[in-house]
C-alpha cells in the first residue's frame, strides 16, 4: 500500500498468453496482470487508487488478444465507479473490421478514451493507416474521448511519428502522450521545447510519466513552473502490470510534491478528464 491517495490515468486488464520475445522461451512478464475485474478492485483497494482509467493489456504480437479484453474493461466501469475504461483500437487497415467493433462500445457508459499503439504495427504516417485514424479521432470527438498513444524512441513509436497525431487531430480532441516519449530522446524533445509549443498553439495535449529515465519528471516540473503553462496536462500512470504503481508514486510526488502541482498531477486533471 502507497502512502497517498491517487488517480490513475494510465493501468491495464487482462492477462497475455506466454509469448517467446526476442526469440527467448515463452514468458509472461507482466506478472501483476489481472484476469477479472474483481482482482482489479481488490488492487485499487490495497494502493488506495481513488480512480483508475482501465485499458486492454497488450504486448503480443497478436491484436486479436487486446482487443478481447475491450469488453472487460467495460465490465469493469459499470461494475465500480471509481473505474472509466478505455478500448483498444488500431489504425491498420487489416484491422479494420475489429475496430469498428470496438468503436460501437464508445457511447457504453464509463468509457472514457480510445488505446492507439504501434507496438503491433501501423505508422502514423502511412497513408494505409489514415482513413481508420480519421475514424478513430472523429469517434473520439463526437463522443468526447480521449486518446492515449504509446511512445518510446524509435521507429513508429517516436514522437517524431506520433507527434503528427498531435498535429492533425490534437485541435479538436484530447490526446494522451503515454510515457512522455518513453526515453531520453523523447523526453528531451518534449520538454526541451516540443509539448510546451503544442500547448500553447492551442493542442489539447496530456502526458504521464510512466517508465521515464530518472531525470525527467523533475525536470518536467521545473519547465512548467519556469514556463508557466504545462500545469494542468500531467496526469500520473502506473502503467501496471507493465510499471510498479507504488515507484511511480514515489518519483512522482517527489517531483510535483504536494502544493497545486502535485495536487492536479494526482487527482484534478484526470477529474477533469474523465470525471
Amino acid at each position: 500500500m502507497t502512502g497517498r491517495t491517487v488517480f490513475d490515468a494510465h493501468r491495464h486488464l487482462g492477462v497475455l498468453p506466454a509469448h517467446p520475445f526476442y526469440e527467448g522461451p515463452a514468458v509472461q512478464p507482466d506478472t501483476t496482470a489481472r484476469a477479472t475485474v474483481k482482482q482489479l478492485i481488490a488492487d485499487l483497494d490495497a494502493e488506495r487508487t481513488e480512480r483508475a482509467l482501465v485499458l486492454p493489456n497488450y504486448g503480443v504480437p497478436d491484436p486479436d488478444v487486446a482487443f478481447s479484453f475491450n469488453e472487460l474493461c467495460v465490465e469493469a466501469a459499470a461494475a465500480d465507479d471509481r473505474i472509466r475504461a478505455g478500448l483498444w483500437v488500431s489504425p491498420r487497415p487489416e484491422d479494420e473490421h475489429r475496430t469498428r467493433a470496438a468503436l460501437a462500445l464508445a457511447g457504453e457508459p464509463g468509457v472514457k478514451a480510445l488505446k492507439l499503439s504501434f507496438l503491433l504495427g501501423g505508422r502514423a504516417t502511412d497513408p494505409a493507416c489514415r482513413p481508420m485514424l480519421d475514424r478513430v479521432f472523429a469517434a473520439a470527438e463526437r463522443h468526447g474521448l480521449v486518446v492515449h498513444v504509446h511512445t518510446s524512441p524509435g521507429g513508429a513509436s517516436d514522437i517524431d511519428e506520433v507527434g503528427h497525431l498531435v498535429e492533425w487531430y490534437a485541435d479538436r480532441v484530447a490526446v494522451h502522450l503515454v510515457h512522455f516519449g518513453g526515453g531520453m530522446s523523447g523526453h528531451i524533445k518534449l520538454a526541451g521545447s516540443r509539448f510546451f509549443d503544442w500547448i500553447a498553439a492551442g493542442k489539447r495535449v496530456y502526458t504521464d510519466l510512466s517508465w521515464a529515465i530518472g531525470f525527467a519528471p523533475r525536470w518536467l516540473a521545473h519547465e512548467i513552473e519556469r514556463r508557466g503553462l504545462g500545469h494542468d496536462r500531467v496526469l500520473f500512470a502506473s502503467d501496471q502490470p507493465w510499471g510498479d504503481h507504488a515507484g511511480e508514486v514515489a518519483r512522482m510526488s517527489a517531483a510535483t510534491g504536494d502544493g497545486a502541482l502535485g495536487e492536479l498531477v494526482f487527482h484534478r486533471t484526470f477529474h477533469e478528464l474523465y470525471d
